[in-house]
């Protein structure tokens, strides 16, 4: 049997705006202690999950691969992805499960950091600690307690990433890891001006595919997708803190052309940089 659940909004979830206006959603954070012979059949949730293995011992499915858990694994379900855990005859069960969305905003695994089935084993770990406090902050009234929960579990997604990022890398996937931090420094440095493929490369000692294809993997983003990013934040910077003209902005950022900036920076942010101002000031 497979189950697509559709995806709610924060009310639905459980959630109200005025106890947490802002995602990550928690629609459900519970230590769950599996009776003998308990399983879920192949279904597909619409959210993000967390499964932390407290005790003891389960198999899990996850888009068709196997793998079998015990305490200090954290197994991670991306949205609409098949999955299924059945627990050992003769072992205990007793798992932390969190499951969470980002609203309108729907944020892929990718952009998170993770992909779908067993991330890691974090027995003694931080992030064990992080996901405890969470259960017991979940479980608690008041608007203070749900931001405790959405920092816990941002600061979990952000330390999954970095460690993800770093484990088990070999020799040449450090040293490669290296070149695309070359590119983000250097692009970081000259957003102010036209930056060309051919510089990154020169920089980064990579052909121009293979530089992209990584950059996107550690960061989410091409490289020119992080370029247009550090220019807007740029530009907001420069909005607030300074009293240019939109076309001084402009020119700061690396865009000759004002209109060219404007059309850019309402793109990206759904507003343009005087209504940006606009809503900051009374």
């Amino acid at each position: 049997m497979s189950d697509r659940l559709p995806l709610p909004g924060p009310e639905e979830a459980g959630e109200t705006t005025e106890e947490c206006g802002f995602p990550p959603y928690i629609t459900l954070a519970h230590l769950f202690n599996a009776p003998a012979g308990w399983e879920i059949r192949t279904r597909a949730l619409s959210m993000h999950q967390f499964q932390y293995v407290k005790e003891g011992a389960a198999e899990y499915v996850v888009d068709g691969k196997s793998y079998t858990t015990r305490k200090g694994d954290l197994i991670y379900h991306a949205p609409y992805v098949s999955h299924a855990v059945r627990t050992i005859e003769g072992e205990p069960y007793l798992c932390i499960s969190i499951l969470f969305h980002f609203g309108a905003l729907r944020i892929s695994p990718e952009l998170l950091g993770l992909s779908s089935g067993y991330v890691g084993n974090y027995a003694g770990h931080p992030v064990e600690g992080w996901l405890s406090r969470l259960i017991a902050h979940y479980h608690q009234p008041g608007a203070h307690n749900r931001m405790l929960c959405q920092g816990l579990l941002l600061q979990t997604i952000a330390e999954l990433d970095a460690s993800r990022s770093g484990r088990n890398a070999t020799p040449v996937q450090e040293k490669t890891k290296a070149k695309i931090v070359l590119v983000r420094n250097y692009i970081l440095r000259h957003y102010g001006r036209n930056i060309r493929h051919e510089e990154l490369e020169r920089v980064s000692g990579l052909s121009r595919n293979y530089m992209i294809v990584k950059f996107r993997h550690i960061y989410g983003m091409t490289p020119f997708e992080y370029l247009t990013f550090v220019r807007v934040e740029k530009a907001k910077e420069l909005a607030v803190q300074t009293n240019l003209s939109v076309g001084e902005i402009a020119r700061l950022v690396g865009y000759s052309d004002v209109h060219t900036f404007g059309r850019m920076f309402k793109n990206k942010t759904g507003t343009s940089i005087s209504q940006f101002c606009s809503s900051l000031v009374t």
